[in-house]
């Protein structure tokens, strides 16, 4: 069923389609698939489900990475508080924008379109965004518009433009008007696509503040969450685990993690296309990215926390990983 596939949250989508982000042609062509594919507009609202991203693929046939930019910009800049379902109550009643942020918790009740990961920095925080669209394209569209959208609904709700800056892995598209909206705050060539969120952002209060509805809807979503925490595929959950430990993991650990056998965890592993050593790896290049980034954790810092005792041994595996030393990646990416 087109429900379980990475789209659009559906009210959201439909919005959209009555913005002037989508123009007339595209949003008759989308009509025309819901109607081949037995919804419309109402009933996909009814549905709360997801507006599949390959509608867009159709929509777009020669979407690239340019076109996404641009068009995820558009969007984000007509997101409204209403248009994320479930997540719309709380997201309104919160008092600070850090309970905002703290919402991305509960994002695959609305979309599997996008994986969010916290990097706490001392005060500070940053959330990476991750696409789930394997076109790598519609990712850039759903993780721009994503990224955007949440800024756009933190300034909604906290009254004035907050220092929240998206920071973007693609390339800036040519001709981008500085004036739009977002662009002010938006960084591109990143080395992975994340929001920075300053200590005083996080601490500032909501317009539309009221902790006991809040308080009540973040209790369902939680409870929503944990009649879905079999759904995700294993390999998502074991690297959510190998992002979220400290130190160096070894395969019988995470096992452990799962009350399983080794042999276990790699058979289902494989089954999925994948490896421990391979989730192992991704998890600890983007680790030491993130840490990286943040100038007031020393290398020797860094490389102790992924469980390197050894500057050298940390230094020759981050340069084997992504081709620079990690010094180099600092000075690099400094300036943003």
């Amino acid at each position: 069923m087109w429900t379980d596939e990475p789209g659009v949250p559906s009210l959201a989508f439909v919005q959209l389609l009555s913005s002037p982000a989508i123009d007339e042609d595209a949003v008759e062509r989308f009509r025309v698939i819901m109607a081949r594919e037995g919804t419309g507009e109402l009933a996909l609202i009814q549905t709360q489900g997801e507006a599949p991203l390959r509608w867009f693929r159709e929509v777009y046939p020669d979407l690239d990475v340019e076109q996404a930019t641009r068009l995820g910009i558009a969007c984000a800049e007509h997101a409204q508080l209403t248009s994320f379902g479930p997540l719309s109550v709380p997201l309104v009643s919160a008092c600070t924008v850090a309970e905002v942020v703290e919402l991305l918790t509960y994002l695959p009740l609305i979309t599997k379109a996008v994986t969010t990961q916290f990097h706490p920095q001392q005060d500070d925080l940053t959330i990476r965004l991750s696409g789930n669209a394997g076109d790598p394209d519609l990712d850039c569209l759903v993780v721009t518009y994503c990224g955007l959208a949440l800024m756009r609904l933190i300034d909604l709700l906290v009254g004035e433009a907050s220092e929240a800056t998206m920071h973007s892995h693609w390339p800036e598209p040519s001709g981008l008007p500085r004036a739009a909206e977002s662009r002010s705050r938006l960084e591109f060539d990143a080395p992975f696509s994340y929001l920075h969120m300053p200590a005083r952002t996080l601490r500032a209060a909501c317009r539309f503040p009221d902790p006991i509805t809040y308080g009540l809807a973040v209790t369902e979503l939680q409870q929503a969450l944990a009649r879905r925490a079999d759904t995700p595929e294993f390999a998502r959950r074991v690297r959510a685990l190998l992002d979220d430990g400290s130190g160096a993991r070894t395969i019988q650990s995470v096992a452990n993690e799962f009350s399983m056998s080794s042999s276990t965890l790699k058979r289902r592993l494989a089954a999925e296309g994948t490896s421990f050593r391979e989730l192992l790896q991704q998890s600890m290049v983007d680790r030491a990215r993130m840490r990286l980034l943040d100038p007031s954790t020393s290398v020797s810092e860094v490389a102790n926390e992924l469980g390197y005792s050894d500057l050298t041994n940390f230094s020759h595996a981050f340069k084997r990983w992504t081709g620079s030393s990690p010094s180099h990646f600092r000075g690099e990416h400094e300036h943003r």
